[in-house]
């Protein structure tokens, strides 16, 4: 959601929502990680993402919220094949489980949404955290003051409640929300009672929440380029998001 401040990471997003409404900030957050793709400078970028095989469902689900509904095997086998951690991956999955029970008509997929926490925020591991047990980011990913200072200019919203910065705003957590963002998509994924932007649980179902509202047709290459760019509309970071989306897909296949 950003223009490019550096060539060597990838894009980290800021959605600011209000309805529909977004404003886009593009800068770079998270360094490659060990599932890293290469850079536009070495590999033409697609422009968007087919649909990835859904994941199964668990017989029961293993856990509370979305990242108790996949089916474990999956998982293991995913994480494996992809580098994607399993915790982050169970987030994932879980989401598009629950779009396609809610929103079947959205066609949003586990792999799209991997592709934006990969871009985002290295799947919660920038700046050397990590997701917890129960998938909260440690320690919390925070990103730069959105102070008009080579990025967008968007002044303090929550007094530094959400994202520590009395002064401007920052992108929070896994899937990089600024706190007005939020306050408008905010949503208990993890099913703990507490709505977190810095739990990959809450923070995955509500960017879902959020791209299914965007765009009901993740299925073709207009709805899922509609989709994308409504969360941060560069083409550098549609192409990574796809690139992402696509290597993690065509992994899972084979490893299935």
């Amino acid at each position: 959601m950003r223009p490019a401040l550096k060539t060597f990471v990838p894009v980290a997003a800021v959605v600011v929502a209000l309805a529909l409404l977004t404003v886009a900030v593009v800068v770079f957050l998270a360094p490659r990680g060990r599932d890293a793709t290469p850079g536009a400078e070495r590999t033409p970028l697609p422009s968007w993402a087919p649909p990835a095989t859904p994941p199964p469902a668990a017989a029961t689900p293993t856990g509370p919220g979305v990242a108790g509904l996949a089916d474990p095997d999956w998982l293991d086998e995913v994480a494996d094949a992809t580098g994607i951690p399993r915790r982050a991956l169970a987030a994932y999955a879980g989401a598009a489980l629950v779009k396609a029970e809610t929103m079947p008509e959205c066609g949003l997929s586990w792999a799209t949404i991997a592709g934006v926490g990969a871009t985002e925020s290295d799947h919660g591991r920038h700046g050397g955290a990590r997701l917890d047990e129960g998938g909260t980011a440690v320690p919390g990913i925070f990103g730069v003051a959105l102070d008009g200072d080579g990025v967008a200019l968007v002044p303090d919203s929550d007094g530094g409640a959400i994202d520590g910065d009395a002064e401007a705003d920052r992108a929070v957590g896994p899937m990089q929300f600024i706190p007005e963002a939020w306050r408008n998509w905010h949503v208990d994924g993890g099913g703990d009672g507490v709505e977190d932007p810095q739990n990959i649980d809450d923070s995955v179902l509500a960017t879902a929440n959020y791209l299914c509202r965007a765009s009901t047709a993740y299925e073709t290459e207009d709805g899922w380029r509609a989709g994308i760019r409504s969360y941060n509309s560069p083409e550098v970071y549609l192409g990574t998001v796809a690139q992402y989306a696509i290597r993690y897909a065509e992994a899972a296949a084979v490893a299935r």
